[in-house]
């Protein structure tokens, strides 16, 4: 006899067992405005059955164009908790691109904050039709928009009662660019879970955490520290924007325990000239990711900031590597190893399984895999690796060596995609509007070391009659916030292969250290 049907609890029960049973504890802070763990499931609710109520159907994704706050976090996860499939866009991504992004994604309905509805107003004309009139907005104070915090006040604040299917997509995060085509990576429910349920572990999470979110709500890096501390039933500190100062304040006014930062965070915070004022006692666990970490800023973090350090390697689409703190100062050059329950191989250059020491593709394998990327069929195929035995690993486009003990060293990137203060920027969308400018033949875009970002975009370019300051503020105009150029340098000619492709390790060998020197080409 069964005594109970055998099922993985999903994010939305999570949710709601922590309104039953830790109902007046806070869940969500920011600034001035606080929800316990009861009115923020009420919420969630209301926000679900506003949307099926606006006749969104399980599965409609729904598009977010958001400021980090308290109404971002409950939209989001309320369109989870109906069913729907929650699309979170970096707001720092060109106009251009998020109107690609909301094509792509065949978004149901659009959400977005102040500001950015008038972004959106600008490219109705090019969003999909499957949009109707749901252009919903918080608060809403231009024509054509509905009022989504008045939606949900007249909404049921009871659970919905969707079905939710675990291999149901749950969210879609873009990782790309603004210019090229988009990549959507789609994650199940169950997917989410295991994220849940492996970074809570892997990060020291707890029911008494304290979790500072700083980057956007958007971001994956964002998500591990969310989930985990959803699955605790700690409390998400939301700050609406990062500086340094802001940061430092919100970790000793809310006594702050656990968060995950990218390596310019830190560096900032460091560099502050408060920074020995504060008060950081209460720090428990700090998570790092997102780009390179230089092993001086390391170092120094380790010196500097109480509490446990933890390093993770990973892909939004993935795979996930902890080095551990003990780790941490034995091997300070590694990236850890694999989050527990995932495999790890290294491929040399016939995709055969490579000997420990030996630098090769990266490829994983794991229940923390995205279902793939949406619309992106060859995409997909491009990113996988079958072994012998019929199972699909992922190929993640990184270059690394294993040692005999198993951890991880990153060497290089196969792909040619930049991380700077850790997001994805693709240099073929940076290209395509260089190439747009009359004066230049041709170009290639590389990173390059920066001491504050990690990686910056530089372009190499050729052509007659450059004025590098003019085409360098031409470009910035043009392109997202995070991918504008540091800077460019005017060549000859742009080295190639036989076949005509560029050899953009001999441009990095060459402008390697442009920015650290200090330099602007």
């Amino acid at each position: 006899m069964n005594w109970f049907e055998a099922a993985t609890p999903l994010l939305p029960d999570i949710i709601r067992n922590n309104a039953d049973h830790r109902g007046a504890l806070p869940a969500v802070i920011c600034g001035q405005r606080i929800l316990n763990w009861r009115d923020f499931e009420r919420e969630l609710n209301r926000v679900a059955n506003a949307m099926s109520d606006l006749g969104l159907e399980p599965g409609d994704r729904v598009a977010m164009l958001m400021n980090n706050s308290v109404d971002m976090l409950t939209v989001m996860l309320g369109v989870i908790s109906g069913g729907f499939v929650a699309v979170p866009l970096n707001v720092s991504v060109s106009d251009d691109g998020i109107c690609r992004q909301i094509n792509d994604s065949g978004a149901s309905a659009v959400v977005a904050s102040s500001g950015h509805d008038e972004r959106i107003d600008g490219m109705r004309d090019n969003l999909p039709p499957s949009i109707g009139d749901r252009y919903l907005a918080i608060p809403a104070h231009r024509d054509g928009w509905t009022n989504l915090r008045e939606r949900c006040a007249a909404a049921s604040d009871r659970a919905s009662a969707v079905k939710i299917d675990p291999q149901q997509p749950c969210n879609v995060i873009y990782s790309s660019g603004t210019t090229g085509l988009p990549k959507g990576i789609v994650q199940s429910h169950a997917c989410r879970m295991a994220w849940a349920y492996d970074m809570s572990i892997a990060l020291r999470y707890h029911s008494d955490a304290r979790t500072l979110i700083s980057l956007g709500l958007y971001s994956n890096i964002t998500w591990v520290t969310m989930l985990a501390t959803v699955l605790a039933g700690g409390n998400l500190v939301l700050l609406p924007a990062f500086d340094a100062t802001s940061c430092l304040r919100l970790v000793e006014e809310q006594r702050i325990t656990h968060a995950g930062l990218v390596p310019v965070q830190f560096q900032r915070m460091l560099a502050d000239p408060a920074f020995a004022e504060f008060d950081l006692s209460s720090v428990q666990a700090l998570m790092c990711c997102g780009s390179p970490l230089r092993p001086e800023l390391k170092q120094q973090i380790i010196a500097r900031i109480p509490g446990e350090f933890i390093e993770l390697y990973g892909l939004t689409e993935g795979l996930v590597t902890i080095q551990s703190p003990a780790d941490a100062a034995r091997n300070p050059t590694s990236v850890g190893r694999p989050c527990p329950g995932q495999m790890l191989r290294i491929l040399d250059a016939e995709d055969r399984p490579a000997s420990n020491g030996v630098a090769g593709e990266i490829v994983g394998y794991g229940r923390l895999l995205m279902s793939g990327y949406l619309n992106r069929d060859t995409a997909n195929a491009e990113s996988t690796w079958t072994d012998e035995s019929g199972r699909r690993w992922l190929r993640t486009g990184d270059i690394g060596r294993l040692d005999d003990d198993g951890n991880l060293y990153l060497v290089d990137r196969k792909k040619d995609m930049i991380i700077s203060g850790g997001q994805n920027i693709y240099p073929a969308d940076i290209e395509a509007v260089v190439a747009q400018h009359p004066d230049v033949v041709d170009v290639a875009v590389i990173g390059v070391s920066s001491q504050q970002w990690g990686e910056s975009p530089f372009a190499v370019v050729t052509g007659s009659g450059i004025d590098t300051q003019e085409l360098l503020h031409w470009v910035n105009e043009r392109v997202g916030k995070q991918q504008r150029l540091a800077a460019l340098a005017v060549v000859d000619e742009l080295p190639r292969n036989p076949n005509g492709k560029v050899l953009k390790h001999e441009l990095r060998k060459r402008f390697r250290s442009t920015l650290a020197n200090g330099s602007t080409a």
